[in-house]
């Protein structure tokens, strides 16, 4: 249980700062639920920091390398691990026993979305929409394994009427699931805001979408329905609990292209870098400037920075780890400089050195 896992790693911390207590010479003084919190911001571990605070510092190792349970959780978004960690305490006994029962459906299924060149990994969508039901049906009318709609189900392909509906159908249903899937992914190119709007239609993230002025779903999810808000979170704990691990459908378009950036990098080179969660508009210029980096390597470890950056979505900076503390020292210098960049063209009249 990941409660326990928490508690044996405090208790370990805690005993850690007493030790380190007693070597000092003066001492310091020391919902299936609907309404889960969100965890708080994800932060940086500063080297040299002076005095840290045993919880932030134990939340950073949780969110970084926890792995209880037979669930690794390295990937999972910090603003998820609430959610998660209620969730999978909650219903692991029932989700565990659909997976033991409804193996040949789930196995159906993903050969299914494969063949559309879909995530595998998309079958746990239909274990929370309908606990791989056939039979099930909503207060407002979806009906089967994929609970669709009768118009959405007629514009994928299926027949609905009176005398047959093959929204009950699990394999022509799964066939119009991954169409349905595509066409929401051809729009938004993110898992999470497909699940979003699988869930309570495109008109709702879109309207999340213009109203936080993002596409990132942890910025924008504030702006959508309660219901369609933890449909994602329900997905990523059940993918969690069922596959391990996360996956590419758990993760946003840029959380995406971050993991596709360390797959590039050598195993050598990722041990000798960190990341720091950051947002504003900084450039990609001005940072290696400041870190007299160059910058073809700063772009290898973050591509697409600038535009991603632009977008006003949220990024996981990559940088070496003597880079990234310098970096941290220098984090509104380079913040300023880079607006200064963005209003005037010239940046501490050093643009020539910048273009």
């Amino acid at each position: 249980m990941l409660k326990k896992f928490i508690a044996g790693s405090t208790t370990v911390l805690f005993v850690l700062m007493l030790m380190s207590f007693a070597a000092s010479p003066k001492g310091n003084q020391f919902e299936t639920s609907k309404q889960f919190s969100d965890s708080a911001d994800k932060k940086e571990l500063v080297a040299n920091e002076p005095a840290k605070d045993a919880k932030q510092e134990f939340k950073e190792l949780f969110v970084a390398e926890a792995s209880t349970g037979g669930v690794n959780y390295s990937q999972l978004n910090p603003q998820a691990v609430s959610f998660v960690e209620d969730y999978i305490e909650k219903n692991r006994e029932d989700i565990t026993e659909i997976r033991n029962w409804g193996k040949p459906y789930l196995d159906v299924m993903e050969n299914i979305l494969v063949q559309h060149g879909l995530p595998k990994e998309l079958k746990y969508l239909a274990v929370i929409e309908s606990n791989l039901k056939s039979t099930a049906r909503s207060g407002v009318g979806a009906v089967g394994p994929w609970q669709f709609m009768p118009e959405t189900a007629r514009r994928m392909g299926l027949k609905v009427s009176a005398r047959y509906d093959e929204r009950k159908d699990m394999t022509k249903s799964t066939h119009a699931a991954s169409k349905y899937l595509s066409s929401l992914f051809d729009i938004y190119g993110d898992w999470l805001l497909v699940i979003a709007a699988y869930n309570g239609g495109a008109g709702r993230v879109n309207a999340a979408i213009k109203k936080s002025g993002s596409k990132d779903f942890w910025t924008l999810q504030r702006y959508l329905p309660t219901e369609s808000k933890n449909h994602v979170k329900k997905f990523i704990a059940t993918h969690y609990l069922l596959e391990g691990q996360g996956s590419i459908a758990t993760v946003t378009k840029d959380e995406a292209k971050n993991m596709a950036t360390a797959s590039m990098l050598s195993a050598e080179e990722l041990a000798n870098t960190k990341t720091q969660f950051i947002s504003g508009r900084y450039n990609s210029l001005v940072i290696a400037k400041q870190l007299e980096m160059d910058i073809s390597a700063f772009n290898k470890m973050n591509p697409d920075f600038d535009r991603l950056v632009a977008s006003g979505n949220n990024y996981d900076l990559r940088l070496p780890v003597d880079k990234m503390d310098v970096f941290i020292s220098k984090k509104p210098s380079i913040l300023n400089e880079s607006i200064q960049l963005l209003l005037t063209g010239n940046a501490n009249g050093e643009t020539s050195r910048l273009n």
